[in-house]
């Protein structure tokens, strides 16, 4: 017997043909560069995206060609996220917090032709602008008049010619694209699909997601050029709430004047954010009534049990999620099972306080030499996933070494699982340091800073930190009659990185331990500098 169901392609446009006709009237709420805000509607954006589309269409943007966005969070860059894959093409956002030199590789990988980015981000475009060979430049949020050869955003959308047609979408097209951070070689590109956007929309949507509905009011903190922002703009459409978009301002009283003023019911960040959130929550008490019950996702690096603990004394609710650019991202959700609802509460926040469980159509494996480990909450192994949003291999380069035989993604990170199939992340296979959310490569730092002239050996570790989760800092052993100021060190690595890369603090030793095969021994380095005094 053979099926009798319809066959509908899976494509974005589904969700925003259903915002404008159900949820026309939401508003999107952004603050603009000069603090104000701004109010629009599903229904005002998507008409607006739709324009997008067209003018990229009649522009000679083909489909699956990629339209890079260097934007904040703002009702603009929704308008990209949808308009641009109606166009057919592909939204890959760049992040505004890597060094221009590398933007300018990653927009040259893609192949980025053209740019959409906002004018507060200009200067930033000007550092890289002469290596990157953009046909079209169209700035958005222009305060006056543009420089010869950009276009101004309102002025595009207000020439598109109506009847420009669109081009027929597939499920397995191209519709969104980020780089990988960089920290185990140069940045990699991970294609989304429509399919794929559609169905992580979904299941985040799922009460043992993140739990959306149309009743909630949705703060994605979470920067737009972090993997799609983690696919909130999309399920929010799909699912018609409320957005609120911070704009630049992510200091805690700005975000938390937004989730009191707009009332906020959920809202994403990484750890940092909320460590700031609950500090100033708890400095003025009576400043923020926020409404009961918020929930807070946090990913892009563990929270202390603590952070949850003081929330949960605030009346406020801190989830973990945990993934990755690979993984669109979301591959571990910290729900407690009903069936541990009566569990002492010690047992519950050790399970708040991991990684989670894999949402459905997520698989997620941990596994060593010994194949998978046992659920005992000790034995450590590699996590490997494996989905319909999880990449299957990476645009332009092949890296097979990262998929198993059987077709399993490998993560790179260890950890454990335990009896309830929480997996808690213990460590990383590569020496990465994650500061605040944002990864930090350790080994180039290392050679950047054996270029000096007054360095012989080098070696970066992260630090536990208390804001930042881990700071970087380095081990130095100067050159003879030797010995570079802190500032001087800082200075020389700030040409070649972000600021939030340099490290905090320099350790200077006569050697630095080694492995057997000769290899930097970060163990003992870390053991060494656990105890680091900030």
């Amino acid at each position: 017997m053979d099926g009798t169901m319809m066959s509908r392609p899976l494509t974005l446009d589904l969700v925003f043909q259903r915002a404008a006709a159900l949820f026309g009237s939401v508003e999107i709420v952004s603050r603009r560069p000069d603090r104000t805000i701004s109010r629009t509607t599903y229904g005002a954006v998507i008409a607006r995206a739709h324009r997008l589309a067209q003018a990229l269409v009649a522009a000679g943007v083909r489909p699956g060609e990629p339209v890079a966005t260097l934007m904040w969070n703002h009702a603009e860059h929704v308008e990209a996220y949808f308009g641009i894959p109606l166009a057919g093409a592909v939204v890959h956002t760049l992040n505004l917090r890597l060094h221009p030199d590398e933007i300018a590789f990653i927009a040259n990988d893609a192949g980025d032709r053209v740019l959409l980015v906002d004018e507060v981000l200009l200067p930033l475009y000007e550092r890289f602008a002469d290596r990157v060979p953009f046909r079209q430049v169209i700035v958005v949020g222009a305060t006056g008049p543009v420089a010869p050869g950009r276009l101004e955003y309102e002025a595009l959308l207000e020439g598109v010619d109506p009847s420009t047609p669109l081009p027929p979408l597939r499920e397995d097209d191209a519709s969104g694209c980020c780089y990988t951070s960089g920290t185990t070689g140069k940045p990699k590109g991970v294609v989304y699909t429509h399919r794929s956007t559609l169905l992580h929309s979904l299941v985040l949507g799922l009460p043992d997601g993140f739990g959306l509905s149309a009743s909630d009011t949705l703060l994605p903190v979470v920067p737009m050029f972090h993997v799609n922002a983690w696919g909130l703009p999309y399920a929010a459409a799909m699912i018609g709430m409320k957005l609120v978009m911070p704009g630049p301002y992510l200091d805690p009283p700005s975000l938390l004047d937004l989730m009191r003023d707009e009332g906020v019911t959920i809202a994403a960040g990484v750890p940092t954010i909320w460590l700031g959130i609950r500090d100033a929550l708890e400095a003025e008490p009576d400043r923020w009534r926020l409404r009961p019950g918020v929930r807070m996702i946090v990913g892009g690096s563990a929270a202390p049990a603590q952070l949850i603990t003081d929330f949960d004394r605030l009346g406020l609710q801190l989830i973990h999620a945990w993934g990755m650019t690979e993984t669109s991202p979301l591959g571990l959700v910290s729900r407690v099972p009903h069936a541990l609802r009566d569990a002492p509460e010690a047992l519950k926040l050790s399970l708040r306080a991991k990684q989670g469980t894999p949402p459905p159509l997520v698989e997620i494996r941990v596994r060593n030499d010994a194949g998978d480990v046992p659920r005992d909450g000790r034995t450590s192994g590699e996590v490997q996933i494996r989905g319909p949003w999880v990449t299957g291999r990476y645009a332009g380069i092949d890296v097979p070494d990262r998929w198993t035989d059987d077709g399993w993604f490998r993560t790179g990170d260890v950890a454990n699982i335990d009896e309830h199939g929480f997996v808690q992340l213990v460590d990383r296979v590569a020496d990465l340091i994650k500061s605040g959310g944002e990864w930090i490569a350790s080994a180039e730092l290392e050679n950047a800073l054996m270029c000096h002239p007054g360095i012989r050996e080098a070696a970066v570790v992260g630090v536990p930190h208390p804001k930042w989760s881990e700071r970087p800092v380095a081990v130095i052993v100067p050159k003879p009659g030797q010995r570079p100021s802190d500032d001087a060190l800082r200075e020389f690595l700030a040409t070649r990185f972000p600021k939030y890369w340099l490290p905090d603090a320099f350790v200077v030793v006569d050697e630095i331990p080694r492995t057997s095969a000769g290899k930097f021994k970060k163990t003992a380095l870390r053991e060494q500098l656990r105890d680091h005094k900030w």
